[in-house]
This record gives C-alpha cells, structure tokens and sequence, in this order.
C-alpha cells in the first residue's frame, strides 16, 4: 500500500507551554505518520511559534501552507494537527480554510490526538471541539487582561518601553542615548519651541522613535502627555481605544512605577500647561468652517509629492507632510497666487502641441470607446488578482499566470487604438480644457464646481516653491 503525503502544521502560542511545544507536536505527528504509513518531508512542516491562533492572516507559515496545497499537482493529501486548535482558534477561520482545502484541493484536516471517526457525527464532534477551542481562547484573553491590570495595580510594567527608556530585568531603565533627548524635547517646547519645529528637528539629527520612524507632530505630542517620564505608569483597564490616541479618557489609570524619572515634575507641568492653552486655540479654529477653493486636492509638494492642504485660516496653501515635521521644505503659497498661476498656465498649455499627460493607466476612465471601456476591466482585474495573492488565495504561479494574460490583453487593447483616433482625442481635450478655463473665471460658478470641473481634466499640478513654477499634469484623453 502506497504511502500518502502529509504536511503538518505546528503552533505554540507562548514559549512556557512545553506540551504544546514544537519539538512535542512535531513528536505526535511524526508518530501517528509511521501509525498509519504516511509520509511526511522535512520542506512540508510548517511552524508558527509565539502567534496566537485567533486570526489567520497573523500566522505566516499556515498562510504559506494553505498557499501552497492550491498548486498542481497537489504537494500533500492531508494536513496533521496535533490538536485542531492549533489549525484555528476562530471557527470562522477554520470553517473557510477546511472548506477550502477540502473542496478546492482534495485535502483534509487531521488531528493526530483527537480521533473523532468518519461517520456523519464526526461532523458535530468536530465543530463541538472548535467551540470549545474558541471558548478556552476568549477565556483566556480575558484572564490574561485580568492579570495584567492587577500587575499594572502593583506598579508592574505590562507594556514596551517607551521612547528614552529600555527594559533591564523587567523594569524601564532610562536609556543612555534616548533619555537626554525627551529631556531636550520637554525643555524645546516648554520654552516656546512648536511641535512641529521640535519633530523636524528631531528628523534633521538622524534620530528616529521608538519603532523606527520619522518624528511627526503626533509622536511629540505622545511623548509630552506621557507621564512614564515622571516614573508613573498609565493603563486603561478596560483595553485599548483606537480613538484615544493620546490616553486622556476618565477611563485611564495612573500609578506610581518602579522605574526612574527622566524629568521632573515641574518641567512636566509647563510642558502640558502650554500643550492644553495650544490645544485649545486649535479647537476654536477646527469649529470655523475652512474655506473652500477651487483647487482643493490638486496640488503637489515638489519635494515629497504631499498635497497642499489650506494652512493660515484657508487664505494659503502648505505641504501636509511639513506641517506634520516630516517635509523638510515649506511650500507656503497663498490660495488667490496659486489660482492666478494655475489659470495662466492653463492657457499656456491650451496653446501648447507638447501637454504632459498621466500615465495611461488612468486613461481608460477617460476615454469614450469600446476598448478604454475593456482597459479599465482589465485594470480591475489586475487590481483584484494582487488583493487575491496578497490575501494568501492564490500562489505567486497562479498570480505570475494571471498577470501575464492580463498584461497581454491590455497591449492588445492599447495597440488598437489608431494614430488619428489620439490625435482627435488630443484635439477634443483642448477643447474640453479650452471650456472649462472660461467657466472657472466665471464668479457665477462656485468654488466646488470649479474644483469638480478642474478635476475632469487635470490628474495633480506639482508647486515648486523654490523655482516658484507650476506644472500642471493632465488626464489622457485616450
């Protein structure tokens, strides 16, 4: 009797749980293999070691494993679990993966250590194991987050350390290099110093935050509003809200820790004194509703691609990424001079035979035939096979396959349109562009149909502060 083909699949959630070891699964599984004459290559077990099993897209190598059973011909006949709770702790998960490796590719789900037979009451075994499997999971996220508050209530640190400090014996202990920097970041803004200033200075030294990445605004302020600085510990005990950004809910918990302050109470104090007056100058100008304008969403930073958003009470225009301290150049410019650039360079370019277009990608939105109609499908497609590959649905041989047919339809459909066709399409835009420069100078016409026609022929207008040029890019008109 021929031997069959199996993979297995391990998962160990903490490193503490020497029963649910890898090295004591793989054991298992091996052992039911040589049981029942089935045979098991090194390249087909797959390990996810720390990873909860509550979501799928979360573990790497059951992601690369379920990938890899959609090939042909089919590298396994079945998977082997120790338990199925290392296959899924959500029985939603374990519903559309068993279903698919089931029905799609001829593989079944074994669990080497639960023998649940393989008649039709198998089928209420099994889902009654995976409710229970679910059960003990959400149990035992709610038991975890009981012993962490009460660990926070005794000054026990349950978090990473933040900026300026690490951890040594599982306690923050100031950092060497990074402590001095929160001292100048408190002692910069309560002297007067902006956030944004502060950030971008920050970016210009080569430092980085905690996680590796450019200062911002919101990383300063995260820092002034932490009172970890002061040697105290916050917590919200009721779990995380993605919404209270910078924990300052009646829900959040302060404690005194145990580790050593990096600043002092005072220089905390004027710090978040002058944080709360700014903050509340901001709220007063968030209530004044902005001013509108015709180029809202159109324009572009030179230097990092950012768009220009409205800046001095909406009377001008500056790069979002500099005002967040993470664009190195201002690109202030009132609203009323770009609106004159914009329109003179319109009629530059009406007049011009040499107009810069999108890439033609955008171009089958535009286009009134048959084949930019069939392009944009094709486009689509493009878009949705990736989402499929990157979501684990299909192998890069399957995504490789699918993307060369596409890209070879759209050649097809692109070589198809005729010289004198573009030209006339080319003739037709000027014509369209001729329009709609004569409605914006209209003062009939508001601001919002202004923009809304600029956006039927204009993809981005690039601001170049220091050469104080602008450069308008166009919508293909085939």
């Amino acid at each position: 009797m021929p031997k069959k083909n199996a993979a297995a699949y391990i998962r160990v959630s903490t490193d503490d749980q020497l029963e649910f070891s890898p090295d004591s699964q793989i054991r298992k599984i091996k052992e039911y293999a040589r049981q029942n004459c089935i045979h098991i290559c090194d390249d087909f077990i797959f390990i996810d070691e720390g990873i909860s099993g509550r979501k799928a897209e979360k573990r790497p190598a059951f992601m690369k494993m379920t990938a890899l059973a959609k090939t042909k011909p089919k590298p396994f006949d079945m998977i082997l679990v120790w338990k199925f709770s290392r296959f899924a702790r959500n029985r939603e998960d374990s519903i559309v993966y068993k279903s698919m490796l089931r029905k799609q590719c001829g593989i079944d789900v074994i669990s080497v250590s639960e023998n649940i037979g393989g008649d039709k009451t198998s089928v209420l075994i099994e889902a009654l194991l995976e409710a229970m499997d679910e059960y003990y999971s959400i149990n035992l996220a709610e038991e975890v987050k009981r012993g962490m508050n009460e660990k926070f209530s005794r000054g026990g640190v349950v978090s990473r350390p933040p900026f300026g400090y690490k951890m040594s014996n599982g306690v923050f202990v100031p950092n060497d290099e990074t402590a001095p920097i929160v001292r100048m970041i408190f002692e910069d803004y309560a002297s007067g110093t902006g956030i944004r200033r502060i950030a971008m200075k920050l970016n210009e030294m080569g430092i980085r935050s905690a996680k590796g990445n450019l200062f911002e605004n919101r990383t300063i302020e995260y820092i002034l509003t932490n009172p970890a600085y002061l040697g105290k510990l916050r917590r919200n005990p009721n779990g995380r809200d993605s919404a209270d950004r910078f924990h300052q809910s009646e829900d959040i918990v302060i404690v005194k820790g145990k580790h050593e302050a990096i600043i002092s109470e005072k220089l905390y104090k004027e710090a978040n004194d002058r944080l709360k007056e700014q903050r509340k100058k901001y709220v007063r100008r968030a209530q004044q509703k902005p001013a509108d304008f015709m180029l809202r969403g159109l324009c572009r930073c030179s230097d990092c691609g950012s768009t220009l958003v409205q800046a001095v009470k909406g009377t001008s225009l500056q790069c979002h990424k500099y005002a967040r301290g993470q664009c190195s150049t201002s690109h202030s410019i009132t609203i009323a001079k770009m609106n004159e650039a914009v329109i003179e360079r319109l009629k530059a370019d009406i007049g011009d035979s040499d107009i810069t277009f999108a890439a033609p990608k955008e171009s089958a939105a535009q286009a009134g035939n048959i084949n930019a109609v069939l392009l944009e499908k094709e486009y689509k497609k493009l878009e949705r096979i990736k989402a499929a590959f990157e979501s684990g649905i299909d192998t890069i041989g399957e995504y490789g396959t699918k993307k060369l047919r596409i890209q070879s339809r759209i050649s097809e459909l692109e070589s198809a349109v005729p010289q004198p066709a573009q030209e006339a399409a080319a003739a037709d835009f000027k014509m369209k562009a001729a329009e709609v420069m004569d409605k914006i100078m209209s003062d009939d016409i508001s601001a919002n149909d202004k923009n809304t026609m600029l956006r039927g022929i204009i993809s981005h207008i690039t601001f170049d502060r220091k050469a104080m040029t602008i450069r308008i890019v166009y919508l293909p008109p085939f």
